[in-house]
């Protein structure tokens, strides 16, 4: 019996050293049973050196300090995943990704069973899609952003060269009433220095310069606000990338993109917020958080374009709301758009899909959109749409790190 107790056990092994993912079996005091070989190429630790120790001490340089504690859990809990973990191998860092499973067949010598593999190349990929994503809206951007700041720069430009003016013509009326003053007091007032003085007011036409200049200061004070604004907006909007979660005021975090990306919605649509002064700064990654809003505000000017363009309204609106709720905080994107048909409703957030016209979009904002969401904060992200009426996208972050996949499941 112990013979063909071995056996079986080998025949185990085998198939689980065929297996391309990574496999490692945990028994119930989280000790590692199994370890396949690409445990082994992945982690350069072979099965006889792992087996029997746990895994947060078999030799993997880990990078995170509450693994043991961690990794007991995952015995106990129901099957879940794990992102990111970081490890060293040969001096580089590397990302590994896990499912972990749930085995409930008695006979097998484990009750843990972590399938995974190294997505380090898969993020750095991704990263420079999203980086070239980036850079595309930035694009789109570039040409608006430049006529936002261009249009008060000139009024700017125009007041300050009108008080530029005004006061030369202000100075040589001041240099007027001092002569006649100097003249008063020396008694050689004469009846042409008079005539003279009072053709020079006629000239300058002091009323109209004390009417408007204060204006000009009001209108140009107005445009330097105007300018910082849209700084600080492009500042906030360009927020460097950080591979740690922090607190985040989403609804400034937001209204600075719906600045930054005024160019693209407000010849086609009036932008109402409906924000909700209750909602706390959520742990998220501000500079995605920007891009995700920024898609889908493009997004819903796109679609407002459309009904334009085929001989609707002349203005659409788009709506953009936040709600605070206690486990998380929901933002809705709503537009008059085109609606999405029927057809496109299940591939909406596949990538390189797209129902744009060549040269208008690639199809990637929304798939970025959804794995910025759902796989890097946790939240989710759905529609509700109506062909004619229009679209709303509804965002929800977590607040307290677990995500809404688990709180739908543990509802």
């Amino acid at each position: 019996m112990k013979w063909i107790a071995s056996t079986a056990n080998q025949e185990l092994q085998v198939f689980i050293d065929a297996v391309p993912s990574i496999l490692i079996g945990l028994d119930s005091d989280t000790r590692i049973v199994r370890w396949n070989m690409k445990a082994t190429s992945v982690f350069g630790l072979s099965g006889d050196e792992v087996i029997g120790k746990e895994l947060a001490d078999c030799g993997i340089q880990w990078f995170h300090p509450n693994l043991l504690e961690e990794s007991r859990g995952w015995c106990s809990d129901k099957s879940s995943e794990r992102s990111d973990l970081q490890f060293e191998v040969n001096g580089k860092t590397r990302l590994l990704g896990l499912t972990i499973t749930k085995v409930h067949t008695a006979d097998l010598a484990f009750t843990t069973l972590l399938i995974g593999s190294d997505v380090t190349d898969r993020r750095a990929q991704e990263g420079q899609v999203r980086q070239a994503q980036k850079l595309e809206s930035v694009g789109q951007l570039a040409a608006g952003i430049a006529h936002e700041i261009n249009t008060p720069t000139q009024y700017i430009g125009d007041n300050v060269r009108f008080l530029k003016d005004a006061f030369e013509d202000l100075c040589s009326l001041l240099a007027s009433h001092q002569k006649l003053l100097q003249a008063a007091k020396d008694r050689t007032l004469s009846s042409e220095m008079i005539q003279e003085a009072t053709a020079l007011a006629d000239r300058v036409d002091s009323g109209y310069l004390l009417e408007e200049i204060p204006k000009a200061i009001e209108q140009s004070l107005e445009g330097v606000s105007r300018v910082a604004a849209l700084v600080g907006a492009m500042k906030e909007f360009s927020h460097p990338d950080t591979k740690e979660k922090v607190p985040v005021d989403l609804n400034h975090a937001i209204n600075s993109t719906i600045i930054v990306s005024r160019n693209e919605w407000k010849y086609v649509a009036d932008l109402v917020t409906d924000f909700d002064a209750t909602l706390t700064p959520v742990a998220c990654l501000a500079g995605e958080f920007n891009q995700v809003i920024l898609n889908l505000i493009v997004n819903a000017s796109h679609a407002i374009a459309d009904v334009i363009k085929n001989g609707g309204s002349e203005r659409g609106t788009i709506k953009v709301q936040t709600r605070n709720y206690p486990e998380w905080a929901e933002i809705r994107i709503q537009d008059s758009g085109t609606g999405i048909p029927k057809e496109y409703r299940s591939r909406i957030f596949d990538p390189f899909f797209t129902t744009k016209e060549i040269g208008k979009g690639t199809g990637q904002g929304l798939a970025i959109t959804r794995s910025v969401i759902v796989d890097k904060h946790g939240g989710s992200i759905h529609f509700e749409t109506e062909e004619g009426k229009g679209t709303t996208f509804i965002v929800r972050l977590p607040k307290d790190g677990k995500s809404i996949a688990e709180m739908a499941v543990a509802a």
